[in-house]
């Protein structure tokens, strides 16, 4: 038997208590260094790391160049397991200090861009690509978008941290988190079957949001053993979707953009060019 916690009066910061990224937690914003980020020759400077939520933004930027259009970024390294996005130059983009963050310098002035999903809806705008710019399919899109936004911590935050990172195994979370994980992937596998992305029959902005955090973990790339914990295996929908995604060019090498573990081969720690790619697998 464990000893019941009983919260005090009030909560303080215990920096030795919190897992696995503990060190790199707090309970205050703003910045611990000055640090002036890099800038590139590119209308677009991505700042960030291949997390789930940064491989959305250099998918679609990606999508975007194999599609045709004028979308040359550079992107940079943020090493968050070091600090890099409590840096000066860095919150001055992001004050909430999290990956990605995109400077847009394409205008007449420079435009901050901050949380992956309006990242991803700046881009979409700006060159008017896998959003539709009217009616029910742009309803459809945001709307799905938005879900995946607001569901992701409860995989990411709530599942994947008492699962995996936690700095002790509770039941209680790891099964709250669980149950809802499962449920997340069976709202998505029951909508894939009417339909083959989505948003509906065009692949879309609300793809490029969902699959690094829900096609990664059906395709068992997501926390170790979790796949099979999750029997992920009966989402049988959701891995055809997830596999289709897999195979376009752009979500290979979206995928290794801003990565610095793994197989060297899978590996791109910064981004300037197409060319970049040339020894890559």
């Amino acid at each position: 038997m464990t000893t019941p916690y009983v919260p005090p009066k009030v909560w303080t910061w215990d920096q030795e208590n919190g897992g696995q990224f503990a060190s790199i937690n707090r309970p205050i914003a703003g910045a611990t260094h000055e640090k002036v980020l890099p800038r590139g020759a590119h209308p677009f400077q991505l700042y960030s790391l291949a997390t789930p939520n940064g491989v959305k933004v250099t998918i679609m930027f990606e999508e975007l160049l194999e599609a045709g259009f004028a979308a040359e970024y550079d992107a940079w390294l943020i090493q968050i397991s070091k600090g890099d996005q409590f840096g000066s130059g860095f919150v001055e983009i992001n004050p909430n200090s999290k990956i990605p963050a995109l400077l847009d310098l394409s205008g007449p002035e420079p435009v901050r861009i901050f949380e992956s999903g309006a990242i991803l809806m700046h881009l979409a705008e700006k060159f008017g690509a896998f959003l539709p710019a009217s009616g029910p399919a742009r309803a459809e899109t945001l709307s799905w978008l938005f879900w995946q936004m607001g569901s992701a911590p409860f995989l990411g935050g709530g599942f994947g941290h008492f699962f995996a990172y936690a700095p002790e195994k509770l039941e209680y979370p790891i099964n709250r988190y669980a149950m809802e994980t499962k449920r997340q992937l069976d709202v998505l596998n029951r909508r894939l079957a009417e339909v083959p992305f989505i948003a509906g029959d065009a692949y879309s902005i609300a793809d490029m949001a969902i699959w690094p955090w829900y096609g990664n973990m059906v395709l068992g790339r997501s926390y170790a053993n979790s796949a099979e914990f999750l029997d992920v295996g009966i989402y049988t929908n959701v891995k055809r979707w997830a596999d289709a995604i897999e195979a376009r060019p752009a979500t290979r090498r979206g995928r290794m953009v801003n990565k610095n573990w793994g197989e060297p081969a899978e590996q791109l720690p910064e981004r300037h060019s197409a060319a970049d790619f040339a020894a890559k697998a």
